[in-house]
This record gives C-alpha cells, sequence and structure tokens, in this order.
C-alpha cells in the first residue's frame, strides 16, 4: 500500500532540473506550484493532494494532477467521490485488466517523484508509523497512471493518478504487517535509470511485457526506515516538517532482518 507521502519541491522538480533547464523550472515554480498543495511533509491521499506528474504525453515538464484516479467512464460527481477512495493504489498485478485502470496502463503512465512514504508497523495490538526512504537521500520515483477526466456537467477536466503497488521487499514485508491483509505490499519504486522505461509507448505485447517487467520490488538494502510522530488522532501534528523527523518507541522492539 502507498496512501501516505512525504513530497518536497525539491523532490518534484528533480527531474526538470536534471534535464539542466533553469527557465524551465523557474516557470513551474512560477505557473504550476501555486497550484499544488505542495510542499508535503505528509500528506495522506484520502485528502486527495495535488501535486506534480510527469506523464508520457509530457515526460519533462511535469502537470499538477490530484491523487485519486477517476476512469474516464465516470460519469458525475457522486460517482467521483465513490471512486475517488478506491483508485489512490493501483495493483500492479492486474493494471492491465482492471476497469478501473486498464485504459491508462496502456496510454496514460507517469512518474511520481517523491520524498519517500509513510508506512505502519502492527505490534501488540497497536500501530507505529515508519518513514521509508532511499539510503541516498535521492527522491524515490513512482510508478504512477493518470487519466483526464471530464465533468459531463460543465465540461471541466480533472487531472488525477494513482500509485502502482506491488509485493512487498524485505523491509516492507517487516514493517506492513497488517494481519488483517492478504500480503504486505510496497509501491512500485522505479531505479533512476529505468524510470523513463515506464513511459514507452505501447504499441504490441512486448511492450506490454517489457512494463511488466518493471513491476517489481525497490532492493531493501537501498532503503532505510525508521518511527515518526503518529499520523492519526489527537496527536496528529499535520503537515509540518517535524512530523518525518525520527522518533523512539521504548516498547518497539527493532525490526529483525532476515
Amino acid at each position: 500500500m502507498c496512501y501516505d507521502v512525504k513530497i518536497s519541491l525539491e523532490s518534484q522538480l528533480k527531474r526538470a532540473a536534471r534535464r539542466g533547464d533553469a527557465s524551465a523550472v523557474d516557470e513551474i515554480m512560477e505557473k504550476l506550484i501555486p497550484l499544488t498543495d505542495l510542499p508535503l511533509f505528509h500528506a495522506s491521499g484520502f485528502t486527495h493532494p495535488e501535486v506534480l506528474i510527469y506523464t508520457d504525453r509530457s515526460p519533462d515538464y511535469p502537470e499538477v494532477a490530484t491523487w485519486g484516479l477517476v476512469p474516464h467512464w465516470v460519469n458525475d460527481a457522486e460517482q467521483l467521490k465513490k471512486t475517488w477512495n478506491t483508485t489512490l493504489n493501483a495493483r500492479g498485478e492486474t493494471i492491465f485488466k482492471k476497469p478501473s485502470f486498464r485504459e491508462s496502463a496502456k496510454n496514460s503512465r507517469c512518474l511520481i517523484y517523491a520524498d519517500g512514504f509513510y508506512e505502519h508497523r502492527h505490534f501488540n495490538k497497536k500501530t507505529y508509523p515508519y518513514f521509508i526512504f532511499r539510503k541516498d537521500k535521492e527522491p524515490m520515483i513512482f510508478a504512477g497512471l493518470y487519466s483526464e477526466w471530464t465533468n459531463p456537467e460543465h465540461g471541466g477536466k480533472l487531472n488525477t493518478f494513482s500509485i502502482v503497488t506491488t509485493t512487498a521487499n524485505t523491509i516492507l514485508s517487516k514493517i506492513h504487517n497488517n494481519p488483517k491483509l492478504k500480503e504486505p505490499r510496497m509501491p512500485v519504486i522505479l531505479p533512476d535509470a529505468l524510470a523513463d522505461k515506464w513511459l514507452i509507448g505501447y504499441d504490441d505485447p512486448l511492450d506490454k511485457t517489457a512494463l511488466e517487467d518493471l513491476i517489481k520490488a525497490y532492493p531493501h538494502d537501498a532503503l532505510d526506515a525508521y518511527t515518526v510522530t503518529k499520523l492519526r488522532g489527537k496527536d496528529y501534528m499535520g503537515n509540518t516538517e517535524e512530523i518525518s523527523e525520527p522518533l523512539y518507541y521504548e516498547e518497539l522492539p527493532a525490526l529483525e532482518m532476515d
């Protein structure tokens, strides 16, 4: 699963900045950032924050999009509300089959740059939030799907996205251990060198195979994690910079890696 994220301006602009176009970065800061909810020190997908995504139609210049994919066949605002909370994540194993995602999986894929994500570990009937990030402190690149939905009532357009997930690696298997779930999950984090392959054109079955090969767990030894303050309830600090800082829980044993 991936329902809680940290996304900074620096991470979101990493791709555009890497292309070496300073004027483009300035333009993004001026025209697009004010339309987003950035920076997000912590945000839940259920609040449907607006961030930047890099799409297959615009791989170097980002677009503003809302978290929670709305398929093109959603026909009114009421159906939109029912759909939004069920499409924050897309199971990588079924994106080419499930009606909510198959059109986007074939024709509308995107990248989401983030500092990291949060996940909850269950221990002694309590939950403890962890912040998961790359050991090298570079942005994570999530594989995503997007959809541009047109409201039939007034013709307005809404750009939306979902984060693709896969079976968890070793470290996430220890953290994402909710006994109610069938298996531990994690977002598909693309290696830097392979990220552009997620945006390739889909022209034949070989392209589908190439995309499916990217849907795998990120190496566990390239990730790190630590516990943070509560992300729910009365102790929740909100979208503040301090929320992603380490917080030690004396009663919680350390993660044991096999």
